[in-house]
């Protein structure tokens, strides 16, 4: 993630409810950052000094499990704020993040954000309604995980990592190497896996050419998301 020099936070405030939150004298300590699909932003145990809002592109919450393994918690795209537990709580980062597509972060130091706070109380509610919205949704998709079959969890996974925002048929490859790793976060074995994969590559959903998975028909992999539960 680097700093975006040339950016101005105005262009990805204007128009959005950051417009109310942050007073106009206030946006010049507001920093632009890019990142990049495939970058690990955050990780657990990271000190934090920045609370940051997610303006563009799509990000991946993940957590490891008591037993070592890794858990998806969900999928987020903007608006979505990282950091806000952390900053309330004085806590290192609780869930490690990683870009799924490239995007954009608009960050607010620590400090000057318990500046506005004082001067601007509409962030305090803002603040805690968010984190109200986190707690309810992440405690709900969290329990309500390992209720849902694999190819539940196989098909929201391929849903999120898509680019169905876009329009495209075309989605998102996956290579045959990271279906380890894919087991391991939506809580299954690489067998059973490769398993629910033949099975879905069989009702002509998916396609399995070039070490690559093809998604071909989006309306039976929605359907089968039953609405995508990462999401």
């Amino acid at each position: 993630m680097k700093e975006i020099q040339a950016a101005k936070s105005e262009q990805y405030i204007c128009g959005t409810e950051l417009e109310d939150l942050f007073p106009v004298h206030f946006r010049k300590y507001i920093k632009v950052y890019g990142f990049e699909k495939g970058d690990v932003l955050f990780s657990t145990g990271d000190e934090l000094d920045e609370l940051y809002f997610l303006m563009e592109g799509k990000i991946k919450i993940f957590t490891h499990t008591p037993e070592g393994k890794l858990l998806i918690n969900r999928f987020k795209r903007p608006p979505a704020l990282i950091g806000d537990v952390e900053y309330s709580r004085g806590s290192a980062v609780i869930n490690s993040v990683e870009a799924v597509t490239d995007g954009v972060f608009l960050a607010v130091p620590f400090a000057d954000l318990a500046r506005i706070e004082r001067e601007h109380p509409a962030m305090i509610r803002f603040l805690f309604d968010t984190m109200a919205h986190k707690f309810y949704t992440e405690l709900h998709a969290t329990s309500m995980h390992m209720l849902y079959p694999v190819e539940v969890r196989l098909a929201s996974y391929l849903l999120s990592i898509s680019e169905v925002a876009e329009g495209t048929m075309f989605h998102e490859e996956m290579r045959t190497s990271n279906l380890m790793e894919l087991a391991e976060w939506i809580g299954t074995s690489y067998r059973h896996l490769n398993r629910v994969l033949k099975n879905m590559a069989a009702e002509d959903i998916i396609e399995r050419v070039n070490g690559s998975i093809k998604i071909k028909n989006l309306k039976k992999l929605s359907t089968l998301a039953k609405g995508n539960i990462y999401e």
